[in-house]
C-alpha cells in the first residue's frame, strides 16, 4: 500500500483516438493531483493535443512512434522509445490503455520493477471475423498478462471476458467502470449547422466493423417503411472510417440520402446537445468495452436500443432503460424504434431509468476515487 501523502506518479501509455482518448483525459482532469501526478505517453501526431489537470496545470506528455497498425519497425521504436522515457521518469505504475498500448507498455515494463495496469478498451481480438486473426490476437494477450499485469477492465463484461477468455486470475483483475461527469447545458442551441428535421434518432461510431453501420442503415430501410419521415444522425465519421465508403453506397442504393446525415468532426459539446434533443439513442455494434457515447446518452436521460455485445448489454437493461437486440436482427431493432418512437409515455419512463442508472453506477464525480484507490493500492512506494 502506498504511503500516506506521497503522490503517485504514473504512466499512460496509450495510442490516443476515440473513446481511449476520452477517458485518459476524464482520469487526468479528475483525479486529485495531490495524490496523483499523471504522465501521457503516446504518438507524435498528438503533439498539438493539450492536457490539463484537476488544477488546470499541464499534464506533461511524451512521445513514441506509436500506430493504430501492426508496423514492426514502428513497434519496436516505440518499445525502446517507451524504455527510455520510463527510465528517465521512474513511475510508480504503469498504465496500459488498448491493445496496442498494451503491448508497447507491458513488452518495456519488463525493463522496470513497477506493476502495469491494463485496461483494453474492447479486446483488439474482437475486431476481426477472421478466426485465425483472432486466434493470434487472442493468444498475444494470454502471453502479455504473464508478465504480471493486473486486468483493470472498464465493463463488467470486459471483466468476464479477461478472466474466461484471456485467463486472468481473478486476483489479478479489478473493475473501474468508464464514467463521465453529469452533463448540462445553459441552451441547447447548436453551433453546428444542422441539416436535418427536428425530430430524429442518433448515433455515435465510425463507419467500421466494430460499429456495424452497414445493418443500422438496413434498420433505417426497415423503418421507412412505417415511419417515411424517419431520420437518423450520425456521428463521429472523423479520424478512422474504413467502411464509410460502404456505407454511403448502401444510403444511395436504399434511397436514404435525405433519412440520413453523417457528421464528421464536431465538438464534443455539440454531440450532447444533439443526443439531448434527439428522441433516442441507438447502437448497432459487434463488440464494446464500455461506450461512451452510451453513458453519455444515460446521462441525457435517452431511452436506448442496442445489439447484446459487450458494454452495451451492461449500460442497458432489456426493457428497462431500452432494448437489447440480438446481433444483427434487423426486424427486432426495426420494431422496438419503431415502438419507442410512437409510444411517448413508454419512452419518457425509460429516459428516466437511464438517467437513475447514470447516476448509481457511471457518475465520474463518485467513481474517480475507485481509480485513485487501485493507483495506491499496485504502486511500489513503500518499496523505493
Amino acid at each position: 500500500m502506498a504511503k500516506k501523502n506521497k503522490k503517485i506518479k504514473v504512466a499512460h501509455i496509450l495510442h490516443s483516438i476515440g473513446g481511449v482518448e476520452v477517458y485518459m483525459r476524464l482520469i487526468v482532469e479528475n483525479c486529485d493531483p495531490d495524490l496523483i501526478e499523471n504522465i501521457i505517453i503516446h504518438g507524435f501526431k498528438n503533439r498539438k493535443q493539450v492536457y490539463t489537470d484537476k488544477n488546470l496545470n499541464r499534464v506533461n506528455q511524451f512521445f513514441i512512434s506509436i500506430k493504430r497498425e501492426i508496423n514492426i519497425i514502428s513497434d519496436i521504436k516505440s518499445v525502446y522509445e517507451t524504455i527510455k522515457i520510463l527510465k528517465q521518469e521512474k513511475p510508480d505504475i504503469i498504465h496500459s490503455h488498448s491493445a496496442k498500448g498494451g503491448i508497447i507498455g507491458r513488452l518495456a515494463s519488463f525493463f522496470n520493477s513497477v506493476d502495469v495496469l491494463h485496461t483494453p478498451h474492447a479486446y483488439s481480438y474482437l475486431s476481426t471475423p477472421n478466426q485465425f486473426k483472432r486466434f493470434v490476437f487472442l493468444t498475444i494477450e494470454r502471453i502479455l498478462k504473464l508478465n504480471g499485469s493486473i486486468l483493470i477492465a472498464c465493463s463488467e463484461s470486459e471483466l468476464g471476458r479477461g478472466i474466461k477468455e484471456v485467463g486472468y486470475k481473478k486476483s489479478k483483475t479489478e473493475l473501474f467502470n468508464n464514467s463521465v461527469l453529469p452533463i448540462s447545458f445553459r441552451d441547447k442551441k447548436l453551433n453546428y449547422q444542422k441539416t436535418w428535421p427536428e425530430n430524429y434518432i442518433c448515433t455515435v461510431g465510425r463507419p467500421s466493423y466494430q460499429k456495424n453501420i452497414e445493418m443500422m442503415v438496413e434498420v433505417v430501410r426497415e423503418i421507412k417503411k412505417e415511419i417515411p419521415s424517419i431520420h437518423l444522425v450520425l456521428m463521429g465519421v472523423g479520424e478512422y472510417y474504413p467502411n464509410l465508403d460502404k456505407v454511403e453506397k448502401l444510403i444511395k442504393d436504399y434511397n436514404l440520402t435525405t433519412n440520413i446525415s453523417l457528421v464528421k468532426w464536431i465538438e464534443r459539446k455539440e454531440i450532447f446537445k444533439i443526443i439531448s434533443i434527439s428522441k433516442l439513442y441507438i447502437s448497432t455494434a459487434r463488440y464494446e468495452g464500455l461506450p461512451y457515447a452510451i453513458i453519455e446518452s444515460l446521462a441525457l436521460s435517452k431511452a436506448c436500443v442496442v445489439t447484446d455485445c459487450d458494454g452495451n448489454r451492461d449500460l442497458v437493461i432489456n426493457e428497462v432503460n431500452g432494448y437489447v437486440i440480438k446481433n444483427n436482427d434487423i426486424q427486432d431493432m426495426t420494431k422496438k424504434i419503431i415502438n419507442l418512437c410512437k409510444n411517448e409515455k413508454l419512452r419518457k419512463r425509460m429516459e428516466q431509468s437511464s438517467y437513475e442508472l447514470f447516476k448509481k453506477n457511471y457518475d465520474l464525480n463518485d467513481n474517480i476515487s475507485t481509480i485513485e484507490s487501485l493507483y495506491q493500492k499496485y504502486a511500489r512506494i513503500n518499496e523505493k
